[in-house]
């Protein structure tokens, strides 16, 4: 007869060790979510903006909503909310892709301290995103803006002075070539600034280059807590506020139509031409209320600037105006900025 064997001292009727987890789940669940979240508002943002914006234009009346909603296309729509708001998009992506940076690199250094939700969102997004980004900015941006780009770059990509080469010497002769450069090119610029008293436009040009070599993290333990909370708030504030005037531009060009009322009587219509068939032009005029015009009583339409291109400063970049885009000033090159219209200032 055989002796059960030996158990040293262990239990065999115990319950059998808890399964271990795999380490780092939990953070591959925080991750999925923060992507999930991440491209929910990418995709959400722009598609809530369009339906506001054709609600906005219909003065808030529901029939007229829907008269737009069925003749603007999806297509236009989209079109339209690129043009106009692209600028707006780019800004709050690289606000997040920024701040994000930063603020991952210095929690970095916090051991078990929670990632914030921008450094969340910065971990997740592919690096050709976050270029396209930066790009869409460089294009749609005014020039006047364009130099807030640097620090915002530099933070996203975590660039240091250090990268540039090992030696310090060398390090400031490049940084030194790059600002010589940069002053060169803006000098004439810079020089009307500073006869028209225009000291906000001085700030922006000098101030965000030098911003730049110092604003990559990590930054330090206390002020992070508070920082990524404030930011956060700020970033979301900011883009509600700029949000309003582009969920009120029209989705629709402005112009002025001539119709003939009479056989020696016309009259000037200014508003928006929602849709042209065999029998009618269908007209959302500017004051308000939809009107239907005969085709036959169109004599002429023309197309109106909007009160928001009216230039504000009488600065020039290298022959690009410092409230335009590149895209803009490429555009006006190509096409050159046409007189308005005097219907257009009779009947604004």
């Amino acid at each position: 007869m055989t002796a059960p064997a030996a158990t040293g001292g262990n239990d065999v009727d115990a319950d059998p060790p808890p399964p271990r987890v795999a380490p780092g789940r939990g953070s591959d669940e925080r991750r999925a979510r923060a992507s999930q979240s991440f491209w929910a508002v990418v995709v959400a943002v722009p598609a809530i903006f369009s339906v506001l914006r054709l609600g906005v234009e219909a003065g808030g009346e529901l029939q007229t909503t829907l008269l737009l909603v069925a003749n603007v296309g999806p297509v236009n729509l989209l079109a339209g909310f690129l043009t106009t708001a692209a600028r707006l998009l780019s800004t709050g992506l690289v606000c997040v892709f920024a701040l994000g940076a930063v603020l991952g690199v210095s929690v970095d250094r916090l051991p078990g301290y929670r990632r914030p939700l921008f450094a969340r969102w910065a971990d997740i997004t592919p690096a050709w995103f976050v270029v396209a980004s930066f790009l869409i900015a460089l294009v749609t941006w005014p020039l006047l803006y364009l130099p807030l780009l640097l620090p915002a770059f530099a933070a996203a990509f975590q660039l240091r002075p250090e990268r540039l080469h090992d030696l310090a010497v060398a390090r400031t002769l490049i940084v030194a070539a790059l600002f010589g450069g940069y002053l060169f090119l803006l000098a004439p610029t810079l020089l009307d600034a500073w006869r028209q008293g225009e000291p906000l436009v001085l700030a922006l040009f000098v101030v965000p280059p030098v911003l730049a070599l110092a604003i990559a993290g990590p930054l330090p333990g206390a002020v992070i807590r508070p920082l990524a909370s404030v930011t956060e708030a700020a970033v979301l504030v900011m883009l509600v506020w700029a949000a309003l005037p582009v969920i009120s531009t029209p989705v629709l060009p402005l112009t002025v139509t001539t119709v003939q009322t009479a056989p020696d009587v016309t009259e000037d219509v200014r508003g928006h031409v929602v849709v042209v068939d065999d029998v009618n032009m269908v007209l959302l005029q500017e004051r308000g209320g939809v009107r239907y015009v005969p085709i036959d009583q169109v004599k002429e339409q023309v197309l109106c600037p909007s009160e928001e291109e009216l230039p504000r400063h009488r600065l020039r970049v290298r022959d690009f105006h410092v409230e335009d885009s590149l895209m803009e000033g490429l555009g006006r090159r190509v096409r050159p900025v046409h007189r308005v219209d005097a219907s257009c200032r009779a009947t604004g």
